[in-house]
């Protein structure tokens, strides 16, 4: 199978080279722009790119004016870097279609980790029929789950949210992340209903059930 191309967007070359050198490693094939018009004229000369990393303070076009050429054209997954934290500046990311939005400093890794996830949402790393994590094992297809070998019942929601975690391993998820992601936003109560649901997880995992940790005052993160 040909690698997935990532177009990777930022002036500084020394933070183009670590996120290059951490997506090669994850066997992706990379291109490099730095500044937006460069991005936008790759973008449209290679037409197959499957996911973009874009800052946002860069000459000659900046992150927003990139976004809004790509969007116009393509749905292609976008994930904003940036060295700002204002809430509006997300607020705005997302109304241009933003898939994600990761403040500067970060970490390579999460970063890595949160393209497969966007990557495995639209389908492009392909789906994983069978899910393993730390001997918990998830036939997505049969819908069956086994804790050390051993099935284990679990109901729809609870199933889709251990699907969810495993896909996200080492991710913090927002309450509201799950929601939207678990629950296709179509639920319209109280975030609590996640509470309920992990702590039915947990107990139904074993003493599995502690790979889940609850993050105070966000959500919660899977780690293996």
């Amino acid at each position: 199978m040909d690698k997935l191309k990532i177009l990777v967007v930022d002036d500084e070359s020394r933070m183009r080279k670590l996120v290059r050198d951490f997506l090669v490693k994850s066997g992706y094939e990379v291109l490099e722009a730095e500044d937006g018009a460069r991005a936008v004229d790759i973008f449209f000369t290679q037409k197959d790119i499957a996911l973009v990393v874009l800052d946002i303070m860069m000459p000659k076009m900046d992150g927003w004016q990139v976004c809004r050429e790509i969007r116009s054209h393509s749905k292609v997954p976008i994930i904003m870097l940036t060295a700002k934290s204002d809430e509006r500046d997300e607020l705005q990311g997302f109304q241009l279609g933003v898939d994600e939005y990761i403040s500067k400093p970060f970490s390579p890794k999460i970063l890595v980790a949160r393209i497969e996830a966007i990557l495995r949402r639209t389908n492009q790393l392909g789906q994983e029929e069978i899910l393993t994590c730390a001997g918990i094992k998830v036939d997505k297809s049969a819908h069956q789950v086994w804790v050390d070998d051993t099935p284990i019942e679990l109901s729809y929601k609870e199933f889709e949210l251990l699907v969810y975690f495993i896909e996200n391993k080492g991710i913090a998820l927002s309450r509201e992340k799950i929601l939207n992601n678990v629950w296709n936003y179509d639920y319209f109560g109280d975030a609590r209903t996640i509470d309920t649901h992990v702590k039915k997880l947990r107990s139904k995992l074993g003493n599995r059930g502690d790979l889940i940790k609850t993050i105070w005052g966000m959500g919660y993160k899977l780690e293996e």
